[in-house]
Formats: structure tokens, C-alpha cells, sequence
């Protein structure tokens, strides 16, 4: 028998005096499930965030019939989803056990658990609308005063898509595949019919005998996906002919207008025919083969804008193109979308260098700062590396090209320059949701899918900094989403700047009280 309380058993050797084990005593359960976690617990927070302060109209309005089962609280399910997702958790079933097993899960469903497949059935049926939650969880971080936009970093990361890389074809190998497959098929189909009579004494006359195998119908469908694929590779090269050759034809038409002539050889008219090199994967056709530092993978590139001030993500978007080049202005634009304001600088790797990703931050008031290392060959026009090459420049002869101004204003910032920012704020982002969350795979399949996903995560991501934010600093109260005043409700910055969340993330050689009224010399 074990020892009682004060006591020490000889029998067994023991000296020490243990506490009673209570594995097999009753226990009067907390009068509410929410009891179940302290009153700070992420779980309370995330719920009391979907039920008091976010507007589930576009969800709850889907929800008009009174026939069948009485569905699961829609407000408890998107609180349930959020909060697995900033516990890393992404799986249905996964969710599902986690309901069960895990009182902080229970604290948000209670004792009723979801089955898995209502979960995902959720997920997918409100998947667009879910992903719509990330303007109203930012617009909670701007009242929190955790957005700034004094300076935002533009970054791409590539995440895997939900498909093997091994189930993609080339386009040369599909035409020989197609044929291999349907040559295959035929063979089959007439040693089948030489054995009619044969199978007639071994099957009876309840069978014809032509009945198709299965193997054999298989083969005939992966013919025809491939055909399939085959066809829609050569609608995009047409698709792709056809744009370029309107654009050709409208820059010959300016050209004219203006009384300039091009120089050098006639271009060749672009081919309408594919690359032979180009893939089409049978699983998520939408996904694309791209290079990331673990090899080539089937993947999609997400897109995020991220604000210095708490490394809120302010902009996100995922794209089907391995390069980063024609994401720049999109995402600016987003910025402006989300908040209704421009950010006062940008800094963006690379990737994002050209002559008309500048000129167009130009033209929007952006202090840009933009790394030029891939871009210096493609000034000169002899560029090799992965960077697209930069268009001819607008700038009158003998003036530097916005590339080289770019450079020149780089080198000059030197060490305080907020060029530095560039990886400072982005890639932690993306380490805190692979990494941390382990979030390195979508689960949809498909670009629309595909986005909505990914915004879900980058709303989960800044709804922790809220979380993060409340327990830095004093309890501000939520806003009611139902009083129609969330929106413009602000709250007032720290009065004493060194105590807040940007002075905590800044270099500890710059973390000194400001002066003169100006804000952290970090963001200055």
C-alpha cells in the first residue's frame, strides 16, 4: 500500500514523504469549461477576440434553415480554428482529438466535441470567409497601436504545395506518355478479345467475356488526364503569345506616335507553341515546380508586407511565380487596401529590384529601399542570374537609372539605414509560422484555396502579437464589434516610449530614451 500522507512507508525503503496521489479520488469539476485555464490563457483570449470583437456575418448569414441536425455554433467554430492554428495544429483530426484530450481545447467547445469531418467540412465551407477575418484582426492591431507604417518590409517565402513534385509531367513527355499509355490499353483490349471463347468457358454465358479490367480503365484515365494537361499547356502558351504580342504591338504604336524607331533585329514573333521543358502537375495543376533552399519542390510562393513597429503583417498574397518581381506593386497597393494609407518607406530584397518596381514606388511618395546585388548586371543589360532583368530605363541620357540611384543611396545610408530592415522584419515572421507553428504545407489544393489559407495563417499570426501586446502591457478593453465603433476606437501609446514593444525588439545599443519628442532612434 502506498504511504499515507505525513508518513513514510519502511516496508518499501522509503524516507521521503510524498504528496497524495489523487488519480482515483472524485472531483467537483469547475462550474464553467472556461474555468478549466487561467483567466490569461490564450484560449480565453482568442475566444473572448471572435465573440465580443469580430464581425461572423459573412459566416452566421450562411445559416437559414431550420431542417436537420442543429449545426455547431459557427462563433465557437471559427474561435476553435484560430485557436488551433496558433497552437500549430492544422489537421481536422488532429483538432478533433485535441478537443477531447485537451482542456484548453475543451474551454472553447465545452464537452460536446466536433467529429473531425464537421471541422473540415467548416473549414472548406467557409474557407473564403475565414481568410476575410485577416483585414478585421489587423484593423484590431492598428487600434492597439501595434501598426505604424513608418516602414514595411516586402519578403516572399516558398511553402509546399499539397502535391508531390513527382507527379508533375513535362510537356514533351506528355504527347510520348499519352501515346505509350493508349498503345498499352489497345494491346490489352485485343489479347482480351482473342480470349473471348476461353473466358466464355470460364466465366459462363452471364458474361460476355469484354468486360474491361479495372487496371485496364485506369490506364485509359491517366491517358486522357494527360491529354488533358497537354491541352491546357498549350492554351496558356497561346494565352501567353497573344498578350505579348498586343503589348509589342501597343509599344510599337506609342513608339510611332512619338517618332522613335527601335533599334536592332527584328524580333522573332513569340511562339504560341509550350516550352518543352514546361510542367503540369496531375494533383494541384495550379502549383508550379520552384527552388527553394531544400532542392526543387512543388510549391506556391506566399507573399507578406510586414510593419516594423510589432511585426504585424500588413498585406499577404500567394502566387503561382517563382519571382518576386511583379509582387511589389501588388502587395504596396494591398497595404493602402487594408489600412487606407501608404507605408512612408519600404525596403524589399532583390528579388524585387527593376526599374519599374522603382519608378512606381516613385510615383507613390514611397521612400524605398530596395537591395540592387542581383540587379547591378541587369542595368548593363548582361544579366544572368535568377532576377528578371530590368526594362530600359525612362531616364534622360547621361542621368543615372533608378537601379543605380537605388545602389547609390544604399551605400551612402551605410550601417543606419533602414535598408537593414529588410531582413531584420520579414524573415522572423516566416521562421515564428514554419518554425514555431510549423505551418510548411498547405492543406488546400488550388490558387484560390490556396490564399484563403494563407491568409488564415497570417491572420492567427497577428492575432498572437495581440495577445502578445495585451500581456506586455496593461488590459485595454475589447472593442464591440456589434457597436459599430471598433473600427475607429485608438488607443494611447505608452507614455514612456523605452517601455514599448518596439523598443524591446530594437538593438541594445539603440535602446535609449528619445529625445527631442522624436520617436525610437530605431524606426527614425
Amino acid at each position: 500500500m502506498l504511504a499515507r500522507e505525513g508518513e513514510s512507508d519502511s516496508a518499501w525503503g522509503m524516507s521521503k514523504t510524498f504528496r497524495r496521489w489523487k488519480i482515483d479520488e472524485p472531483l467537483f469539476l469547475p462550474p464553467t469549461v472556461q474555468d478549466f485555464v487561467r483567466p490569461d490563457h490564450l484560449a480565453r483570449f482568442v475566444l473572448s477576440l471572435v465573440r465580443e470583437a469580430i464581425d461572423l456575418t459573412k459566416i452566421t448569414g450562411t445559416y437559414g434553415s431550420e431542417r436537420g441536425q442543429p449545426p455547431f455554433d459557427p462563433t465557437m467554430m471559427t474561435a476553435l480554428l484560430l485557436y488551433a492554428y496558433c497552437c500549430g495544429i492544422y489537421s481536422s483530426r488532429r483538432i478533433a482529438k485535441a478537443c477531447r484530450e485537451r482542456v484548453d481545447f475543451m474551454s472553447i467547445v465545452g464537452l460536446d466535441a466536433a467529429d473531425f469531418r464537421t471541422i473540415s467540412d467548416f473549414r472548406k465551407r467557409h474557407l473564403k470567409a475565414l481568410g476575410e477575418l485577416f483585414k478585421q484582426v489587423l484593423h484590431l492591431c492598428e487600434t492597439a497601436g501595434l501598426v505604424k507604417l513608418g516602414h514595411v518590409a516586402l519578403d516572399g517565402t516558398k511553402i509546399k504545395a499539397n502535391a508531390s513534385k513527382h507527379k508533375a509531367m513535362s510537356y514533351a513527355r506528355m504527347a510520348d506518355r499519352a501515346a505509350e499509355l493508349e498503345a498499352e490499353v489497345a494491346r490489352w483490349l485485343s489479347t482480351a478479345a482473342a480470349a473471348d471463347a476461353e473466358e466464355d468457358k470460364l466465366h459462363g454465358r452471364d458474361k460476355t467475356g469484354e468486360e474491361m479490367p479495372n487496371w485496364v480503365a485506369d490506364k485509359q484515365r491517366r491517358a486522357e488526364k494527360i491529354r488533358e494537361a497537354k491541352a491546357e499547356l498549350e492554351a496558356e502558351a497561346a494565352a501567353a503569345a497573344e498578350a505579348k504580342r498586343k503589348a509589342e504591338a501597343e509599344a510599337a504604336e506609342k513608339r510611332e506616335a512619338e517618332g522613335r524607331r527601335k533599334g536592332g533585329r527584328q524580333a522573332a514573333p513569340p511562339s504560341s507553341a509550350p516550352d518543352a521543358k514546361a510542367q503540369k502537375n496531375f494533383t494541384d495543376p495550379q502549383s508550379r515546380i520552384m527552388k527553394s533552399k531544400d532542392g526543387f519542390v512543388q510549391a506556391y510562393n506566399a507573399q507578406a508586407a510586414v510593419d516594423a513597429e510589432a511585426q504585424i503583417i500588413v498585406a499577404q498574397d500567394v502566387t503561382q511565380s517563382a519571382v518576386d518581381c511583379g509582387q511589389l506593386v501588388p502587395l504596396t497597393d494591398a497595404i493602402e487596401a487594408n489600412l487606407g494609407r501608404k507605408p512612408a518607406q519600404l525596403s524589399a530584397d532583390a528579388g524585387y529590384c527593376s526599374e519599374a518596381n522603382l519608378a512606381a514606388l516613385e510615383a507613390r511618395n514611397i521612400n524605398a529601399y530596395v537591395a540592387t546585388g542581383r540587379a547591378k548586371d541587369a542595368v548593363a543589360g548582361t544579366a544572368k542570374g535568377k532576377a528578371p532583368a530590368a526594362p530600359a530605363s525612362t531616364q534622360p541620357a547621361g542621368k543615372p537609372t533608378r537601379v543605380e540611384a537605388m545602389r547609390a543611396k544604399i551605400k551612402a545610408g551605410g550601417h543606419a539605414s533602414p535598408y537593414r530592415l529588410r531582413k531584420q522584419l520579414p524573415e522572423p515572421v516566416f521562421g515564428q509560422i514554419k518554425q514555431a507553428r510549423g505551418f510548411r504545407q498547405f492543406l488546400m489544393r488550388g490558387i484560390d484555396k490556396v490564399r484563403a489559407e494563407w491568409a488564415i495563417v497570417c491572420t492567427v499570426h497577428n492575432l498572437l502579437k495581440l495577445a502578445h501586446r495585451r500581456t506586455l502591457s496593461a488590459a485595454w478593453p475589447l472593442p464591440r464589434a456589434n457597436e459599430g465603433r471598433w473600427r475607429e476606437k485608438q488607443v494611447t501609446p505608452p507614455a514612456n516610449p523605452s517601455k514599448s514593444l518596439a523598443y524591446l525588439h530594437a538593438p541594445r545599443e539603440s535602446r535609449r530614451a528619445p529625445r527631442d519628442g522624436m520617436s525610437c532612434p530605431r524606426y527614425r
